[in-house]
């Protein structure tokens, strides 16, 4: 099956931005596959609390990594994620795995592994379909740093805060703004001062701060960049509007 979209969209940005919601929808739109690669470290992070490990133990950390035998879907309308073949979409959105998953992620072997795996998905997908939607924290800067079209998503704390907690409320979690807020900019820090891989912006990427936008009027947005970038294959004109 082939789509409209050729070759990668890179789609970076901290947590609230409505990452995820805009790369599936994106990618939908666009007929390309989708990859959620803060869910494979979500995955490994869920594997390091069953496994009783403490988050802070890299060396530990790395080696349950290792060993871990987790998949994930590239299909935008059903991206599944198995860890030991059991779909555990759900017990990686759960508030054990969000405190835990940053000092996963800052583990050096880790990043390692899963960025390597990550390209070999990015490239069998554009193989087969054409193009993918990657969503993350550090694809336009070091998994995909020659992606033709980067986006870096933002939107105000208080925002992403709200989004947060509505989030976590439709869930079946309790969660009040001001907690959101504070496990928001807790993950910022983290992210953006960890050795391996920070969060941070490309120098070549589009900045689209998505406070005051509908996830429509987003997608909307992205889609006429990567028309304008000639990303588009076939039905540039009816994909973009």
């Amino acid at each position: 099956m082939t789509g409209a979209l050729r070759g990668v969209v890179a789609l970076d940005g901290p947590s609230g931005t409505g990452k995820t919601t805009v790369a599936r929808k994106l990618a939908d739109r666009l007929g390309a596959g989708y990859l959620d690669t803060g869910a494979m470290y979500r995955m490994v992070t869920l594997a390091v609390l069953r496994a009783g490990v403490d988050p802070a133990d890299a060396a530990a950390v790395a080696a349950v990594a290792d060993r871990a035998d987790f998949s994930i879907g590239t299909s935008p309308e059903r991206p599944e994620v198995r860890l030991g073949g059991e779909d555990v979409a759900a017990d990686i959105r759960g508030p054990e795995v969000t405190k835990a998953v940053s000092p996963v992620s800052a583990v050096p072997h880790v990043r390692e592994l899963l960025v390597g795996r990550q390209r070999q998905i990015i490239g069998d997908v554009v193989g087969h379909r054409g193009g993918i939607v990657v969503e993350g924290r550090d694809i336009g800067t070091v998994v995909v740093p020659d992606s033709p079209l980067k986006v870096f998503l933002t939107a105000s704390a208080d925002v992403r805060a709200s989004r947060r907690s509505t989030q976590d409320t439709a869930a079946g979690r309790t969660s009040s703004v001001a907690d959101a807020l504070a496990s928001v900019e807790r993950r910022d820090h983290l992210d953006s001062t960890r050795a391996a891989s920070p969060l941070r912006a490309a120098e070549d990427a589009v900045h689209v701060d998505t406070s005051e936008l509908s996830i429509d009027q987003v997608i909307v947005a992205l889609s006429e960049l990567a028309s304008r970038r000639g990303l588009l294959a076939g039905c540039d004109a009816e994909v973009a509007r």
